[in-house]
């Protein structure tokens, strides 16, 4: 999957007439597909370098709260801080959801180097991907190697879709694929961004009174 979003990426670099080297330095050092895709689209445009980088790092932000999650659960507090800097570059979504699933079943020690094994795997992936991509762009019919870009929010969707236990999780995922469609119709340049907020915000709160209601009903019959 993220091979094929990737081939779709260098398709579109191609289709702006952005050098192939520029689309594989930006795969290589930002590895973010949204934020990448934004770079783009907007040079498609002719847009500002100004505008280019206050978009692409608008959508690279939503890696922070990933890296704040996950870097403690793979560096020691009293590792070099090099490491966590290391670690902290090769984190996506993707990455990051397999490894904070797995992360329970893996010994302190053998968390860093799964996560690396996985995360420059992917990333590898990626960079072919994107030679593909820009390769083959012209033989495929544009639509079809677009497609592919798409591919990659399916993937995540069915990723969190597994987990149906967590209630904050399936309240974010509805009220996305609800509220999504309303926000573009209303504004279609902030629709995304609205619709994360609220979703998100929606899942939090229903997370944070599940828990207060678990340890109300924990606290009733202890009582």
């Amino acid at each position: 999957m993220i091979f094929a979003s990737f081939v779709g990426f260098g398709s579109l670099c191609r289709s702006v007439e952005l050098p192939m080297w520029l689309g594989l330095a930006s795969t290589a050092t930002g590895w973010a597909l949204p934020g990448q895709v934004a770079m783009v689209e907007l040079v498609g445009t002719g847009a500002s370098l100004a505008a280019i980088a206050v978009a692409v790092a608008l959508s690279g932000s939503r890696l922070l709260p990933m890296t704040v999650t996950l870097v403690p659960q793979l560096i020691a507090p009293d590792s070099p801080r090099w490491r966590a800097y290391v670690v902290a570059h090769w984190i996506a979504v993707t990455s990051w959801l397999i490894t904070m699933s797995e992360r329970h079943r893996l010994d302190r020690g053998a968390r860093t180097p799964f996560f690396l094994g996985f995360a420059l795997t992917l990333w590898l992936w990626s960079l072919a991907g994107t030679v593909v991509g820009f390769t083959v762009a012209g033989a495929v019919p544009p639509a079809m190697m677009l497609g592919l870009v798409f591919l990659n929010p399916i993937y995540f969707l069915m990723v969190l879709a597994a987990d149906a236990t967590d209630r904050g999780r399936v309240v974010a995922l509805g009220s996305g694929a609800v509220l999504g469609p309303m926000f573009h119709l209303v504004t279609a340049d902030w629709g995304l961004m609205l619709t994360g907020f609220a979703a998100g915000s929606a899942g939090f709160l229903a997370s944070r009174a599940h828990r207060n209601a678990h340890r109300l009903s924990g606290t009733a019959a202890d009582g």
